[in-house]
């Protein structure tokens, strides 16, 4: 079997590396953090008061209640329903964050960036992104601010300004309207008085165009391999190329690793497939070649 399995793997891993899903380094996502120092000599079982009550529980396969949501639009100030920025029927990456967010918010949301500059895909084309502030004190102002420095950055990689700007929505919400989000989420925090910051985690939201969670990515770095990955998946093969749908069947994703790797089993189904179209072709021709020398 392990005679089989190496050029099965190296025909996936191949796929991989030419669909751009192996990046060309970078460590995996780092887990969930936030923005407080922890005391070294504390019990290690034990919770940090500031941190009681923050999180994320995973809500995988359930579906957000797009149309009941309002969200404030930054570019005309009008509250709209959150389905309006779902309504190409690409999947979304979700963020919540705050736009005066000192350290967390900033690396999560540069991290992704990062992350979506090395596609090579464009945020509008082949997905899009949504980005909301948990903090009701935010602007429609600040919000616009927040987006064009990220979309000025992000197209200096050679993607699309156009196509970002209208894929890359920076909303604000009402409290009770961005409650009712997290909650759906699984997306716990609450506010310092002491610190006069927001406690969260560091997470990203992949979500299909019906809005239901398809995957969280955790960290302040995303490798190219899972965003692509998690967004084919969101997508449901319905964005990239025959590779890239070809990868969905090859990869699968670890939850203790937070991130994608090769399915031995699926690698040896998918290397036997090709094999066997490749004998095929390869008896097809020579039958037919056969066939002509008796025809002669």
């Amino acid at each position: 079997m392990k005679s089989h399995f190496l050029p099965n793997a190296f025909f996936c891993a191949s796929l991989a590396f030419f669909s751009g899903v192996i990046p060309s380094g970078s460590g995996r996502p780092l887990p969930a953090s936030v923005a407080y120092a922890v005391d070294l000599q504390a019990d290690p079982k034990k919770v940090p008061e500031e941190l009681a009550g923050v999180g994320v529980k995973e809500h995988l396969g359930e579906t957000l209640p797009l149309s009941t949501i309002e969200v404030i639009d930054s570019n005309s100030g009008e509250k709209r329903a959150l389905s309006t920025y779902f309504e190409s029927g690409k999947p979304v990456l979700l963020n919540l964050v705050y736009y005066e967010c000192p350290m967390l918010c900033t690396m999560v949301l540069n991290g992704v960036n990062e992350g979506l500059k090395k596609l090579a895909w464009s945020v509008g084309r082949e997905f899009n992104v949504v980005t909301i502030s948990i903090n009701p004190n935010d602007t429609p102002a600040m919000a616009r601010a927040k987006k064009e420095n990220y979309l000025k950055d992000y197209a200096k990689a050679g993607h699309d300004l156009e196509a970002a700007r209208s894929g890359w929505s920076f909303l604000t919400a009402e409290e009770a309207q961005v409650r009712g989000l997290a909650s759906k989420l699984g997306f716990e925090y609450k506010y310092d008085e002491i610190q006069k910051q927001y406690a969260h985690s560091a997470v990203t939201f992949v979500l299909t165009s019906k809005g239901l969670i398809s995957r969280y990515l955790y960290g302040i770095t995303y490798e190219p391999k899972n965003l692509k990955l998690s967004l084919l998946e969101a997508s449901q093969g319905k964005i990239g190329s025959v590779f890239d749908r070809l990868l969905m069947f090859c990869y699968h994703y670890e939850p203790l690793a937070r991130g994608y790797s090769l399915q031995a089993m699926k690698v040896m189904q998918l290397g036997a497939m090709a094999f066997m179209a490749m004998m095929s072709g390869y008896l097809l021709v020579f039958w037919t070649r056969q066939r002509k020398g008796r025809m002669k």
